[in-house]
């Protein structure tokens, strides 16, 4: 592929009056620190040059909340609904508002970029960061990715979507290359991008790790600056992902503005040294800072530049509870749903006490509070009992006794003592104030505990490397931890764990230490101390956990269990090997179930996971992860003060075996994507397979009858406006899906219905099938107990077109339009012609 060194003129700036400070400022930089710009300073940040008035430009990560620069700490972050969750409300005026919060919250920590959102796509649900990305649909992704964006942007905050491109599973993703089609590329991978870009205006976009057809994103000319920049009209800058940039000369060419994290990169000096060598045009390297500087007007980073918009105030903790209320997906109701009465509830599951709020990885924030299960049901009056049942994993959580973590030198000389909120370190790119990593040699968590009960307390070391636990002056580990994993930032991100088993008296107080040396690594080329001194109270054996959980359902008028994936199945830096529940979850529910046929089960979880017992339950509600407010949430929804709004947006199989596309694994380094358009609900049609749960499906506490449905507008496009009534004795939320399929009896898509070939001419080619149908457009309706709403959904020509021969070309002929409740719920069908 060529490499297209775009450039433009100052002339287009000079003509805007809010970027003529660029300018000025661009003209008075001179090679050296042009280049200085592109580079990042430290782990979050760009240099300052106070000399044009440019501030330091800070990034943070996303897309739950903003961390700032600091993993764990004082400064706490409200932690939204996984970005899955997102999707599953349907609703892209409900994502702008989250944008808002989250722009409010950067300019609260002084974060000028967020790095956030996912818009990479459920090809396979074996995906490790599957619950950081919205749907296995590039309508829906690209449409919710929008609203966030667009919210995110008007509070004065850039963002930067993320990972571009066919950056869908996590296995080698350092270095594999996707292999994948012209066609699927642009219908699939870059269509959710190609919507942002032109319905949002992004200030930014980062740049994947992995290569495309053999070309490593950070240098990939045609998708950066041929697509990307001249066909699309993205005018802002692009950021490697973390060390993604590899080579000087070919990133400058190949459209990267901005190589993270520093202060080693290949920009800077080594960006300079190719311009003065002749390497490099210095009209790049202009163009790449002209950018820089754009982004840097548009937060606020540029003197001269207008002031950004100041995001309106949002309560983030009532939008955190609404977000999860919204997205709670009702798969199963059998009557007993929302709870009458004052039912007693016996609520079961090491999930219900101990949260999983949020997935692993870089997407992790630290909220001010967290709210389990279990505490927005006793918050909310229930009447409870509760028993553990099974645990999702043998992690031990963070001990929660007051802990403090003391950092030291070689000499034994304390660098720095503080608080920490519990039992976990985590410092990536930044530590602790006063602290040199060069000098540091120890990070020791220690205090206190005060046991509740007598036995066997369970405490851990994870982490990698040495560590020491003493507990009472007595030491119970000593030795070396190591992991296989050679992605680095794995395994910081989900370490390996040793247990020690102490008996203990209850109310005798124990001094409890957990040392970790630490040394410089070759690994990564920024300091990172990562590693938890984890406990749990004494417990039964397992069978005997399960068989209180039984006693507890049958004693109770109501029994909800609460399901749940872990760090360990769900996170950043590898990919899921199975979809099953760890542990013994699923026997817990059928035995449970069996002792109680009113029972109810919680999934939560970011992605698909297989339910053998959803036929032996009377209620299956998804909470995904449903960030800090997630049990106040369930406790809304459980009790009938809210309505599950949530709609599945992306399809649920029953097991991993019956999914169409699975494959995550590279062969020799590359990953192809064989299936070409066929992912998701597209694949599983034409497989002729059933999944447990289709594409769109989610109950709700009262019902909708579909009135009409009229089309208007030319052959090349238009709106379609349906009418529902709400028919049931609440009010409540539809989302109307409309889905465009082709009438297979107008010949030219005879074949394409059944997965065969077509072309807009009508000849064959070898990748030009079509599914049986796809998501045309959506909206919510909402409306009170016998009331009825309308909604436009719009229709566009893109629907009708498909990629081919270099460009999109139209499918002339016959469809019907299918509006109803899911994929396998239409209600209303409409004839229109694309001509």
């Amino acid at each position: 592929m060529s490499e297209n060194n775009t450039t433009h003129s100052t002339g287009e700036n000079a003509e805007r009056p809010e970027l003529q400070p660029v300018e000025r400022a661009l003209s008075r930089l001179g090679l050296d620190d042009k280049a200085r710009i592109l580079a990042g300073r430290d782990m979050w940040t760009l240099p300052p040059l106070p000399e044009i008035g440019l501030a330091p430009i800070v990034m943070s990560d996303g897309p739950i909340g903003v961390r700032g620069t600091q993993w764990s700490g004082g400064d706490p972050s409200i932690a939204l609904p996984s970005p899955t969750a997102l999707a599953a409300t349907w609703d892209v005026t409900l994502a702008r508002r989250v944008g808002n919060l989250l722009a409010q919250e950067a300019r609260r920590k002084g974060v000028h970029v967020l790095l956030a959102p996912t818009v990479n796509l459920h090809r396979s649900p074996l995906g490790g960061r599957h619950f950081e990305c919205y749907s296995e649909d590039p309508l829906l992704t690209g449409e919710i990715a929008a609203g966030y964006v667009t919210g995110v942007q008007e509070g004065g905050v850039a963002v930067t979507v993320k990972h571009f491109v066919a950056n869908d599973s996590e296995t080698e993703r350092m270095t594999v290359d996707v292999l994948v089609g012209e066609r699927a590329l642009r219908e699939l991978y870059l269509a959710p991008f190609e919507t942002v870009v032109r319905k949002a205006g992004p200030f930014g976009i980062m740049a994947a790790y992995n290569s495309v057809n053999g070309h490593t994103m950070t240098e990939h000319a045609e998708l950066q600056n041929r697509i990307l920049r001249d066909e699309w009209g993205f005018d802002g800058f692009i950021v490697s992902d973390w060390t993604a940039a590899r080579d000087t000369i070919r990133a400058a060419l190949g459209g990267l503005d901005v190589a993270m994290p520093g202060p080693s990169t290949v920009y800077g000096e080594a960006l300079a040294a190719a311009v003065r060598a002749g390497e490099v045009p210095e009209e790049v390297v202009d163009e790449h800072a002209r950018r820089v500087l754009t982004l840097a007007a548009r937060v606020g980073a540029l003197e001269g530049s207008p002031l950004p918009a100041v995001p309106p105030v949002v309560d983030g903790e009532a939008l955190a509870r609404e977000v999860a209320v919204r997205s709670f997906t009702l798969l199963r109701n059998d009557d007993v749903l929302p709870l009458a009465g004052d039912p007693s509830v016996a609520l079961i599951g090491g999930a219900a006490k101990d949260a999983r709020v949020m997935g692993g990885g870089s997407a992790q924030v630290s909220p001010e509070h967290t709210v389990s299960p279990f505490d927005g049901l006793t918050a909310a009056g229930a009447r409870l009992t509760y028993a553990r049942g099974a645990d999702p994993g043998d992690r031990l959580a963070p001990a929660r006794f007051p802990v403090r973590a003391v950092c030291r030198a070689e000499d034994g000389r304390v660098l720095s003592e503080f608080p920490l909120p519990e039992g976990e370190v985590q410092w990536l790119g930044e530590l602790p104030e006063g602290v040199v990593f060069e000098e540091l040699r120890s990070v020791e968590i220690r205090g206190t505990f005060v046991p509740e009960t007598s036995g066997a307390h369970r405490f851990s070391a994870i982490g990698m490397g040495r560590f020491r636990l003493t507990v009472g002056g007595r030491s119970y580990l000593d030795e070396m931890i190591t992991g296989e994993s050679d992605d680095p930032i794995a395994l910081f991100l989900a370490p390996p764990q040793a247990v020690a088993d102490i008996d203990l008296s209850a109310g005798e107080p124990v001094e409890v230490s957990l040392v970790h040396e630490t040394l410089p690594s070759e690994l990564l080329p920024f300091p990172f101390v990562g590693f938890t001194l984890g406990h749990r109270e004494p417990s039964p054996g397992p069978d005997e956990l399960i068989e209180e959980a039984v006693r507890a359902a049958a004693a109770a008028d109501v029994a909800v269990v609460v399901v749940a994936t872990t760090k360990e199945v769900e996170s950043e830096g590898f990919d899921r090997t199975s979809l099953k529940l760890p542990g013994r979850q699923d026997e817990l529910v059928s035995r449970v179930a069996a002792a109680n046929p009113r029972t109810v089960v919680v999934v939560n979880s970011g992605s698909p996971v297989e339910m053998p017992w959803r036929h032996e339950v009377a209620a299956i509600l998804l909470t995904w992860f449903p960030g800090q407010e997630g049990g106040h949430a369930l406790a809304d929804v459980l009790l009938g003060h809210a309505e599950p709004g949530g709609r599945l947006p992306t399809t649920w199989p029953a097991t991993l075996e019956d999914c169409p596309v699975v494959e995550v694994t590279p062969r020799d380094g590359a990953l192809p994507y064989d299936e070409g358009v066929f992912i998701g609900y597209r694949a599983w049609e034409r497989s002729g397979t059933a999944p447990a749960f289709g594409f769109g499906s989610g109950l709700g506490y009262t019902t909708w009858e579909y009135e009409s449905a009229e089309y208007s507008g030319e052959h090349g496009g238009g709106t379609l406006t349906v009418r529902v009534r709400n028919t049931g004795g609440r009010a409540g939320r539809e989302v109307v899906q409309v889905y465009l399929a082709p009438v297979a009896s107008d010949g030219l898509d005879e074949t394409a219905t059944q997965g065969g070939p077509v072309t807009p001419d009508g000849t064959v080619t070898p990748d030009g099938t079509r599914p049986a149908r796809w998501l045309a457009g959506f909206a919510v309706a909402e409306a009170g107990p016998g009331e009825t709403a309308e909604v436009v959904v719009e229709i566009p020509r893109r629907a009708a077109e498909i990629w081919a021969d270099g460009g999109w070309r139209l499918v002339e002929g016959a469809y019907t339009l299918q509006t109803g409740h899911s994929l396998d719920d239409i209600r209303l069908t409409t004839a229109i012609t694309f001509d």
